[in-house]
């Protein structure tokens, strides 16, 4: 029998995944996303180019009316799909239940226009029981989010298009502005500059070792004669103590008076336990996952960025084994508090089960709700160890992360105390006498809950290591009691600049602003990448000078499109569009033709349009790096100008915050250097010399006079066959060390080295 029944959803993966739960009467097939959008203008039919929608491809004076094109590579997948819909009594829409998969749904609906009965079905898990549900409770398409990503893709477009060419015309062509990526790019620039202003003080701090009760200890001196010891947290960016340190009397070590304090330790006859304090430790487990703590903890523990994350969550949601992955709630079903109860009872057993279901409401900054937690899929948890020879290395991992989150949050509170010991040691330096506490806590777990299956990771503090709360057991001791110092040591430390965002600090932190939502975090990350205005180093999302000439020119000039309020109160808005309580053209209209809608008074438009020709290139593109010293963002990439006009290049590998006055002294001398003379290449008779330019070091050879073009006899050489022969070092090479046979290899790339004996073809060396 032929199916009579269509169901579209997005991805083939899914398509399959569902075809194996639907019966013979089904016929499952993908649209591979959106079929249609916005063209670009340049691909408008010819008589629309110079009408109402050649700018934008969107009528703003017609209501914002938009103009769709079936994407070019969709036309074979519509002829398909109409094909496949002639032959069906009835069409199921089985999209994402999000304003993506509804507008895409629509879009079908526009395009394909079924003369068949059609529903709107959704799921949000793909289990056999999750599809049947789906099939048996279908409902009407939902306008409201239909009009609300239909916002979204318009105000993305007018806000990008008008933007944008300001980039072009004053920093550099083919650069972008977008709602979310210029915020979150300056979000990474803010923290750059918070590094470059920061100035670093020293301070000393004194370890020690002590045993008693038959147990030995570490701890560290917090205080000295009644005045706290100063930590890096004392201090404030400008390298000064804090004034709330200098007004309760901390005490700042510096060298010598550190080793002198822990020299009279060392040679302290007895210590003496001053005081025992033991405090209750409580800790609940963390909540389900949401898109944005998946990603985070990702990020954390699997050292995986966000893109990744949402692939590999994505593949798992297709093909059956966990829920929807872009969601914002942490609330779990009754079905799924009741797996993940009956799982942990069975495993670690019912004293490591919370006595009742845990609740979890959620408190990011807009959050909407729509969807379960990040959770495993049905009613019945499958354990990694189950489900390990069907997924690849990469899914299990992820998967593991899932169930272990999910159970590990109705399990019990993790219980212990936290003791502090103190221990007071009389000391005389340069003959006064001093009381010196040291001061050692640990954390002691009784009773491990939820720990049995989970520990949410952290991010790393600026002054961690300072910490001596870590879990180790002290000894059982009393005040009073007699303690033996076995060591004392002084230790320098420099206080550290705020640390640079890594993906998931910064997905952490648009979260909190209410910037952006979860489709998009990891979208934002890949584009401000992909436009140049951030490198990774490790972990960390580094700021180029590009992104500084960027902010600053949004920033003075178009002040409220980075601002992080107003960008969260856009997402407000459209977040209210998508629930019917507000209107998305009237929302347009304000934001494109200011609050009264004429375009003369605020929006998008006129501040735009008012700003004319009057924003100064130059200006944009230089940041004062002091001592008469100026960066600038060239259309070659950043180089540094004195004020009698001498330059330097800046390497790509230098980060903002490390051009220090040092580097930029070494920088300039470099590139006063004409180059350093390696020897002469015995072929040629020329000399190779190595030097130092925009792109980085590379070789070269120095010409005769006349093969140069400067003689009569050069004049009728061709230009191509005086060029001398350049080569850049690679990356493992330095510049102080590369020698004459370095260089000579080089400059002979590409060259023959033999020919393929199977293949007769030549290989050669790049």
């Amino acid at each position: 029998m032929s199916a009579t029944k269509l169901v579209i959803v997005e991805s083939p993966a899914k398509a399959a995944t569902i075809e194996g739960y639907l019966g013979p009467d089904y016929h499952v097939t993908a649209s591979i996303g959106h079929i249609r959008d916005l063209p670009q203008p340049s691909e408008l039919p010819k008589d629309m180019k110079k009408g109402p929608f050649g700018r934008f491809a969107v009528n703003v004076d017609d209501g914002f009316a938009p103009y769709y094109v079936v994407n070019p590579d969709k036309k074979k997948k519509v002829t398909e799909l109409k094909k496949l819909l002639k032959e069906s009594d009835e069409l199921f829409l089985a999209t994402d239940e999000d304003r993506e998969g509804e507008a895409i749904a629509w879009h079908l609906l526009q395009v394909l226009k079924p003369k068949v009965p059609v529903r709107r079905m959704v799921f949000h898990e793909i289990t056999k029981e999750a599809i049947q549900r789906a099939l048996e409770n279908t409902r009407d398409l939902d306008t409201d989010l239909v009009d609300a990503q239909e916002t979204r893709r318009i105000l993305d477009r007018l806000y990008g298009y008008e933007v944008s060419p300001l980039l072009w015309r004053k920093i550099r062509p083919s650069l972008s502005a977008g709602r979310v990526q210029s915020v979150a790019t300056r979000l990474v620039v803010a923290r750059e500059r918070d590094r470059m202003a920061h100035v670093s003080a020293q301070y000393w701090s004194i370890d020690t070792a002590f045993t008693s009760a038959g147990q030995a200890f570490g701890a560290r001196v917090s205080s000295v004669d009644g005045h706290a010891i100063a930590t890096g947290s004392d201090f404030s960016e400008k390298g000064e103590l804090s004034a709330k340190a200098t007004k309760a009397s901390v005490l700042h070590l510096d060298e010598a008076t550190a080793r002198a304090y822990a020299q009279a330790l060392s040679d302290a006859p007895v210590s003496v336990i001053d005081s025992v304090t033991r405090k209750p430790y409580r800790r609940r487990p963390a909540a389900p996952f949401t898109t944005s703590t998946l990603q985070q903890e990702a990020s954390r523990k699997l050292h995986w960025n966000a893109s990744s994350t949402m692939r590999t969550a994505q593949s798992l949601y297709e093909s059956g084994y966990i829920t929807y992955m872009r969601t914002d709630s942490t609330a779990l079903s009754s079905q799924a508090i009741h797996a993940a109860r009956e799982q942990a009872t069975q495993l670690y057993g019912a004293e490591a089960v919370a006595d009742s279901p845990r609740l979890y409401g959620t408190t990011s900054k807009g959050a909407q709700e729509a969807h379960e937690a990040i959770r495993p899929a049905g009613d019945h948890f499958r354990t990694p160890g189950e489900v390990a020879g069907s997924l690849s290395k990469q899914q299990l991992a992820l998967y593991d992360l899932i169930w272990k989150r999910t159970v590990a949050s109705q399990m019990a509170d993790a219980l212990g105390y936290t003791a502090t010991i103190r221990v007071l040691t009389g000391i005389e330096v340069d003959g006064k006498r001093h009381d010196v506490i040291s001061s050692a806590s640990g954390t002691v777990i009784t009773s491990p809950g939820f720990r049995l299956a989970y520990q949410e990771g952290r991010d790393q503090g600026r002054y961690d290591a300072e910490k001596n709360d870590a879990e180790k057991t002290l000894p059982d001791v009393a005040e009073g009691d007699a303690a033996t110092l076995t060591e004392a040591t002084a230790e320098g430390h420099e206080t550290q600049p705020p640390g640079r965002y890594t993906e998931a600090t910064l997905v952490k932190t648009m979260e909190e602003l209410g910037i952006g939502r979860p489709s998009t975090y990891a979208a934002t990350i890949q584009t401000i990448g992909d436009r140049g205005y951030v490198t990774h180093r490790g972990q960390y999302l580094v700021p180029t000078w590009l992104a500084f000439s960027v902010t600053r020119l949004l920033e003075e000039n178009l002040t409220n499109l980075v601002d992080y309020d107003f960008t969260a109160s856009m997402e407000g808005d459209l977040d209210r569009i998508a629930a019917g309580e507000e209107n998305g053209t009237e929302f347009l209209t304000g934001f494109f033709f200011g609050p009264d809608g004429s375009g003369e008074h605020g929006g998008l438009r006129h501040d735009v349009a008012s700003l004319g020709d009057d924003i100064d290139a130059r200006a944009v593109n230089s940041i004062d790096l002091g001592r008469g010293v100026t960066l600038r963002v060239g259309r070659y990439g950043p180089y540094m100008e004195k004020e009698d006009g001498t330059r330097a290049n800046v390497p790509p590998e230098v980060a903002p915050d490390e051009l220090t006055d040092e580097l930029i002294d070494q920088l300039f001398a470099r590139a006063a250097d004409d180059g350093r003379e390696l020897g002469v290449d015995p072929a040629t008779g020329h000399t190779i010399i190595v030097k130092d330019g925009r792109y980085g070091p590379y070789v070269t050879e120095v010409l005769p006079e006349s093969a140069e073009g400067d003689q009569a006899g050069a004049k009728k050489a061709k230009k191509s066959d005086v060029k001398p022969r350049t080569a850049s070092l690679f990356k493992t090479m330095d510049i102080a060390t590369v020698t004459l046979e370095d260089a000579l290899s080089l400059l002979s790339l590409p060259r023959e080295v033999g020919t393929d004996p199977a293949s007769g073809e030549v290989i050669t060396a790049q």
